[in-house]
């Protein structure tokens, strides 16, 4: 089969040809199944390829697609790319089409009285909601977010911005400093930690209506000597892994019966008036506990920790010492380190590809392949923001794609198959740039100044939630941003 349309000037192309075998992984968009190899030419980029598509589907609106090659989004022309990769014209080229969609729009921003350190978010399919998802069901509406904030609280917020629940003070068992991490374990339990050395474990309980709901104090955990700055929790084993400043990962049981005595040395009323450290002072009717065991490796501060999706006997830290590490969570034993050439700062995992993505101090993302059969340690670099990646969380449609929080102010997201090729290898591009909404109508401050992003969630049912030095969260939903079989768009969300 032979077409040829108009260029994007609109004018016949007397360029060389290739013949391209259209395919697509999505039945409501694929061709009719006699459709064999057609001739184009090559200097056709993602638009006109666009508009061929739709006419061969004979859409009387017209849908916007991208385009892959070989895994590969194509950003180029296709004449470019054979040049670039070293094909032949003559070569039949099998080129995969998905839809086109567009970016997250800003749903809302919730305002907090502090910067905000972490936030995570319960849904039906989020995490938390998943692990006990064979006995409760949220129900429509009972969408959750949770933040922590430097001024020493925690608070749970339904979707429309209202504040359910606050944690008391830290003469009432709360924080005595500012709170760095928190998690939902389950509908009815969180876990947080901060820079007053502790985990604390809360239950949250709801009214029936849903209109206003508390969190309890129910545990304790000492064993940190110094801030602990993120935390990965796991409902099934009732096990908590900490990353702390005092370059150690800490592993607990979020279960009272299970945690052994905490160390009487660390207790706040051990602690010393001499002290120049801030004296934690807090209920004492809520149960004190010690860690499990203490991981004790990293050369510097630990920044961040995840279990390992498939199997959460394993986990994974990165640290201000530059290395990736794996941990055998049954014996407590390192596995493997990879090392790097920067500070790492955060990470989450792609588990697809058998990929751990790294934010670093140099203001870009690695993609590591941390099994110990690798034969390189960086597989990928996403390069784009303009200082530090301090959090990251997977797309929970897709397996390729991600989204990153910097201190330059912005989230970006990221499909690895966009990328190209230089010097350094592979280097990928952001999809989309998310600003803080907070100054949407002013100019961007250089290196972030006021705007710094601390923390990020995906949630498939909420959206983007991002958390940072504007002293609010903001939420950016746009379903299938990275469709799990494709689909992309590019430019900055507005």
């Amino acid at each position: 089969m032979s077409i040829q349309p108009p260029d994007e000037r609109g004018v016949k192309s007397s360029q060389s040809q290739v013949r391209v075998q259209l395919t697509t992984r999505q039945p409501d968009i694929s061709l009719p199944e006699q459709t064999g190899p057609i001739l184009i030419n090559t200097n056709l980029r993602r638009y006109a390829l666009s508009t061929l598509v739709n006419a061969l589907l004979e859409n009387e609106k017209p849908v916007p697609f991208e385009f892959l090659i070989n895994g590969t989004f194509l950003r180029t022309s296709i004449d470019e790319y054979l040049t670039a990769n070293g094909i032949s014209s003559e070569t039949t080229l099998t080129v995969e089409y998905v839809r086109a969609i567009i970016p997250p729009l800003h749903l809302a921003s919730f305002e907090h009285d502090d910067w905000v350190s972490s936030v995570d978010v319960l849904s039906n399919s989020s995490p938390a909601g998943q692990w006990v998802s064979n006995t409760v069901n949220l129900g429509q509406g009972h969408d959750r977010i949770l933040s922590s904030s430097y001024d020493g609280f925690l608070r749970v917020w339904n979707m429309s911005s209202d504040v359910l629940a606050t944690s008391p003070s830290a003469s009432h068992g709360g924080h005595a400093s500012s709170v760095k991490a928190v998690r939902f374990i389950s509908p009815t339990s969180i876990a947080s930690s901060g820079l007053d050395r502790t985990i604390r474990v809360w239950k949250y309980n709801e009214d029936e209506a849903g209109f206003t709901a508390s969190l309890t104090p129910q545990l304790e955990l000492y064993g940190h000597k110094a801030s602990i700055d993120a935390l990965a929790v796991h409902y099934p084993s009732s096990r908590i892994i900490s990353a702390s400043a005092d370059h150690s990962v800490g592993i607990w049981s979020s279960k009272k019966s299970d945690a052994p005595p905490a160390p009487s040395s660390l207790l706040p009323q051990n602690t010393t008036r001499s002290s120049k450290r801030r004296k934690v002072t807090t209920s004492t009717s809520t149960p004190q506990r010690g860690p499990l065991v203490l991981m004790k490796s990293h050369s510097a501060p630990v920044s961040d920790t995840i279990f390992a999706p498939d199997d959460p006997t394993v986990a994974y830290s990165v640290s201000w010492d530059h290395t990736l590490r794996t941990w055998d969570l049954s014996t407590a034993s390192l596995v493997d380190t990879r090392t790097t050439s920067h500070a790492l700062l955060s990470l989450t995992a792609l588990p697809y590809l058998n990929l751990i993505a790294v934010g670093t101090s140099a203001r870009h993302i690695t993609l590591i392949d941390p099994r110990a059969s690798a034969a390189t340690i960086s597989t990928m670099t996403l390069r784009g923001h303009t200082n530090a990646v301090v959090t990251l969380a997977r797309d929970p449609d897709s397996a390729y794609g991600l989204v990153s929080g910097s201190h330059d102010g912005t989230c970006r997201i990221w499909d690895v198959r966009s990328s190209r090729s230089d010097n350094d290898g592979a280097v990928g591009e952001s999809v989309y740039t998310i600003p803080r909404e907070s100054v949407r109508d002013e100019a961007r401050k250089a290196g972030g100044e006021g705007v710094k992003v601390f923390g990020v969630c995906w949630d498939k049912d909420v959206g983007i939630v991002s958390v940072g030095e504007d002293k609010r969260a903001q939420i950016n939903r746009g379903r299938g941003v990275v469709d799990v079989d494709g689909g992309t768009g590019r430019g900055d969300v507005r």
